[in-house]
């Protein structure tokens, strides 16, 4: 059977070896196992240099488990969150304070639209009451890069505190916590960083971690009784996903290996560059403009050929070995390609060549979307 690579924003293609350090059991009281546990926190913490000031509280869980642990931990329960909103997943973090009783507010941009930092730096002008800003680093709604420096300055400027979903960049593309200041940068093992789902993880200010005893809403997501955990003995409070620390151990070596964020995020681009190029030939039109565009994920408008069907196009590129992401727009009709996992160049142009014979045993002569009033689109636009 093959096995498909995976052009998707993660769970995402990994290598063999990353796959091959999931084939042994370990004991979670191990002391190798928490000796190799250790050194997973202390090499995350170095990705975003943060050495001297951040302590690393990985969770169970997917990445949105990671996010509502550090909203339920650091956001106390009289305090006020601000959600920067141009996508699912700040929609998402909105729903999670909802849920969990924080209160929370929203400035919201559309879709195709990056967060502007004046309009942030007005709210909280206008609103004493806003405590902490949540904010998307790269939106894979569209694959959208918000501006994370010049909204890290605004929230500093104006004393509140920032918390970075940085799931879809935290290892590809530089975050520095010397020059940018957040109180909480959360990601998880099964995206730039390629390892296998399952664990997530925030990276947290000491000092503000140290204050927030009785603010979880909950026993297993409260990361302030998990990080005193890991002080006292080293050892997760609840079972850990051990196989995944495992494949997430060897990971970090393939990363740091590789050449670190810079390597990476230069790989990505790369994989970027070959698959808009690739699809843009073919007809194919972005949603977004390329300088707004993060390296991870692109969305496509779907083609105005009535012999396009999402639907049989998935399933002829499955065959072929590639599976893609269905679109998540509210405004339009698309689909995403990832440019992020195991995949380097050779790959992006056989997943180009799946796309053409796809379209072309559909009978699609042209992926361009159908033409708004007074827009003319050619294959080679």
């Amino acid at each position: 059977m093959t096995i498909p690579l995976l052009l998707t924003p993660g769970p995402l293609t990994t290598s063999d070896t990353v796959k091959g350090a999931m084939q042994r059991d370990w004991g979670s009281r191990d002391e190798e196992f928490i000796a190799m546990n250790q050194k997973v926190r202390d090499r995350l913490v170095d990705v975003v240099h943060g050495e001297d000031t951040l302590v690393c509280v990985p969770i169970q869980g997917s990445g949105t488990f990671a996010i509502e642990a550090t909203i339920g931990t650091l956001v106390a329960r009289d305090a006020k969150l601000l959600v920067l909103v141009n996508g699912a997943y700040g929609t998402r973090m909105a729903t999670i304070c909802a849920t969990i009783g924080r209160e929370v507010t929203t400035l919201k941009w559309a879709e195709d639209e990056a967060v502007d930092p004046a309009a942030v730096d007005r709210y909280l002008a206008d609103d004493p009451d806003v405590t902490h800003v949540a904010l998307v680093h790269c939106e894979t709604t569209t694959g959208i890069l918000n501006p994370l420096d010049a909204v890290a300055e605004v929230v500093a400027r104006r004393n509140r505190l920032l918390i970075v979903d940085a799931m879809s960049t935290f290892g590809a593309l530089e975050i520095d916590a010397r020059v940018t200041p957040f109180a909480a940068v959360v990601a998880s093992s099964n995206k730039c960083l390629e390892g296998a789902p399952g664990v997530g993880f925030a990276l947290i200010n000491r000092a503000l971690l140290a204050d927030c005893a009785g603010n979880a809403h909950s026993l297993s997501l409260d990361l302030y009784d998990q990080w005193l955990g890991f002080e006292k003995n080293a050892q997760w409070r609840f079972t850990p996903p051990t196989h995944v620390i495992a494949a997430f151990s060897q990971a970090l070596k393939e990363h740091a290996g590789e050449g670190g964020v810079l390597a990476r995020g230069q790989r990505y681009r790369e994989n970027h560059r070959i698959l808009v190029d690739g699809m843009e030939a073919m007809g194919f039109r972005c949603l977004l403009e390329r300088t707004l565009q993060a390296p991870i994920i692109v969305t496509f408008l779907m083609p105005g050929d009535p012999q396009f069907v999402f639907g049989d196009f998935y399933d002829h590129l499955a065959r072929k070995g590639f599976l893609i992401y269905p679109g998540k727009l509210t405004t339009a009709d698309s689909f995403r390609v990832g440019c992020i996992g195991h995949l380097g160049p050779a790959q992006m142009h056989d997943a180009l060549g799946a796309i053409r014979e796809s379209l072309d045993q559909m009978g699609v002569t042209n992926g361009a979307p159908t033409p708004v009033s007074g827009d003319v689109v050619t294959a080679s636009d």
